[in-house]
């Protein structure tokens, strides 16, 4: 078996773009990959760095040795030692679709190929929720919403503002790393608001995205350590290990970092230094799915647990998150974006997020991945072709 195709789709779906790869077999087996830069600005550049990746190293190879090839990207690349999201997010993709491939040639789920599952659902946490909430009253209305839709743990930003003047839902961060008192009242209010609204028995996880300085965060942080909290996300700078180290040493909440980590080799001080208490790699750039099952093996060690993060941005990316959550044995959830509109889950057959019970998803038995992409869906994206 040999690859001879791939296509590179980047599309735009309510102010996402999602990046999604394709490789095609000389046999009829095809594979499908997710890069998560569709937020943010980078997805041109990701949807590059897979072409040259596919055309390098990829085309006319055996998609079998999944392991050799990564390590050929990583090593022939140049600029994957020490890289970047962009580097990752490609070869994060191609990684996916080789795993896809070998499943569905063998005919089994791909967490059978990385050892089978410990598990047969994963438990999620509802984000993307307050994205149009502002006052404290209004994420307590939307979290309510939320956990009667089922969901007993979500997530909010509290020092994000909505961002929603074309309708698509979206928050702005934090410029300049600083914000005054009101604002930092304001985001204690909004997060006690959410406790109120829910009660002691559903999980509040909250994430800062790296918007403040250190001390700013130590004040805050120090304010929500009586509602009991999840974790404490990205409270500093992430590559900043000694200033997530002093917040961890002074807030009294776990604190969750790693979706702008890349690599075992990224995640390393962090794991030495007990800097964190659950890691969030993110199988669309950090590597992929063996490189994310590395990191959880090397936490194992640390006493730590992985929160697979993925942005919810196409059902790719869950279903992905879905066979990593089945196969490592320390994780802690999975988070999910449940409200985006119905064509986010319509470039695939069987969108994963469909067969929720509760606050949990089963994990997909088909081969490979579990997902295939709607052609009629995702011809409009097609980005280019490569070929043999």
């Amino acid at each position: 078996m040999k690859v001879i195709k791939a296509k590179i789709y980047l599309g735009e779906i309510t102010g996402r773009r999602p990046i999604l790869l394709q490789l095609f077999t000389d046999e009829g087996v095809t594979g499908v990959g997710h890069a998560a830069i569709d937020y943010g600005i980078g997805a041109t550049a990701a949807a590059g760095m897979i072409k040259d990746l596919v055309e390098a190293v990829i085309l006319g190879q055996d998609p079998f040795p999944i392991e050799a090839l990564w390590s050929q990207m990583y090593d022939d690349s140049f600029w994957a030692k020490g890289g970047g999201p962009i580097v990752f997010a490609g070869m994060s993709a191609v990684e996916q679709a080789l795993w896809d491939i070998k499943g569905k040639a063998l005919g089994v789920p791909v967490y059978e190929l990385l050892g089978g599952k410990f598990r047969d659902s994963a438990r999620v946490y509802a984000n993307g929720w307050s994205f149009r909430a502002h006052t404290p009253d209004e994420f307590a209305r939307a979290a309510e919403q939320v956990v009667q839709d089922g969901y007993t743990a979500l997530k909010l930003y509290p020092l994000a503002t909505p961002d929603d003047a074309d309708g698509q839902g979206r928050i702005r961060h934090v410029s300049l790393r600083a914000i005054d008192r009101d604002a930092e009242r304001l985001a204690v209010a909004r997060v006690r608001a959410v406790r109120d609204a829910v009660g002691r028995d559903v999980d509040v996880l909250v994430d800062m995205s790296a918007e403040l300085t250190t001390d700013a965060i130590i004040r805050i942080g120090r304010q929500l350590e009586d509602l009991d909290l999840f974790f404490l996300e990205e409270p500093v700078d992430p590559f900043d290990v000694g200033a997530l180290k002093k917040v961890s040493e002074r807030v009294n909440i776990p604190i969750a970092v790693g979706e702008r980590l890349y690599t075992r080799y990224g995640f390393r001080e962090v794991m030495e230094r007990h800097a964190a208490d659950i890691l969030q790699p993110d199988v669309g750039n950090t590597g992929g799915l063996m490189e994310v099952k590395k990191i959880a093996a090397m936490a194992e060690v640390y006493n730590m647990k992985i929160q697979p993060h993925h942005a919810g941005v196409t059902p790719v990316a869950t279903a992905v998150a879905l066979q990593l959550a089945a196969c490592i044995p320390n994780l802690s959830i999975v988070e999910l974006y449940p409200y985006r509109p119905a064509e986010h889950y319509a470039i695939v057959d069987h969108a994963p997020e469909h067969d929720r019970v509760g606050s949990y998803l089963p994990i997909p038995d088909r081969p490979g991945l579990g997902v295939e992409l709607v052609e009629a869906r995702v011809a409009p994206f097609l980005w280019t072709e490569c070929i043999r």
